[in-house]
């Protein structure tokens, strides 16, 4: 039986603006067992990516309690945070945001700046993970010189870099035409059934959630409903 990876109890979110409060979250409660792909869906402004963004560690919330693995996250300093993120998180956007005056494979060393691995070791990490999207062959094309989805595969592999146990990806898809997301979407699943990685992901798309294993809908900050995909 798995283990529960990610605990929200009771999270809400309220951000303000001037003396008004909005809120974004209201009591939300979510389990993700270990190795679950979930697929967050819902209308604009429904919470999604506020709540995508608490799960990263990206933000904390207003009250209640997160937990990933053994780690009270929203008790953490912003230092604790980050450090926490770099070990346990990785990052995938709509846009890419890579640097355009890196390579493929400088791109995707980045987060192992932060490290005291050494130059060659952050090089073989980033050739592996670089291997593992099928780009070992790009690997020093700069983003220019590349596709869409390309670039896609390019920021998963910054995002398994360092082994994290969590993917977020935040609509993943959305700048990609459906073939090419259709790629993308199979490679998550790759990572996901082969590598074990939790993935969480946030997406407008239908087809798109069909590539996880449950959707879950928000609605005005609250889980609406939930189905098995």
């Amino acid at each position: 039986m798995a283990e529960t990876l990610i605990d929200v109890n009771e999270v809400s979110k309220v951000y303000h603006r001037g003396n008004m409060e909005i809120p974004v979250l209201e009591e939300l409660i979510l389990s993700v067992d270990e190795g679950d792909f979930l697929a967050l869906m819902g209308p604009s402004g429904s919470g999604k990516t506020t709540l995508l963004n608490l799960i990263g560690g990206l933000d904390q919330p207003s009250h209640g309690s997160i937990t990933i693995g053994d780690e009270h996250i929203d008790q953490l300093s912003q230092g604790q945070l980050a450090n926490w993120r770099s070990r346990n998180v990785g990052f995938v956007f709509q846009f890419y945001n890579l640097l355009p005056v890196l390579t493929a494979q400088k791109n995707v060393e980045l987060p192992l700046l932060l490290t005291n691995l050494s130059t060659a070791e952050r090089k073989k990490r980033a050739q592996a993970a670089l291997a593992v999207v099928g780009l070992e062959d790009r690997s020093n094309h700069r983003p220019s010189e590349l596709s869409g989805g390309q670039e896609q595969r390019v920021a998963i592999a910054r995002a398994i870099v360092s082994d994290p146990a969590l993917l977020v990806c935040d609509e993943p898809t959305g700048d990609l035409d459906r073939a090419t997301a259709d790629e993308i979407l199979e490679l998550l699943q790759v990572l996901n059934k082969e590598y074990g990685k939790t993935i969480v992901m946030v997406t407008h798309d239908p087809k798109a959630a069909e590539f996880a294993n449950r959707s879950l809908h928000l609605d005005k900050g609250r889980l609406a409903s939930a189905e098995a995909a």
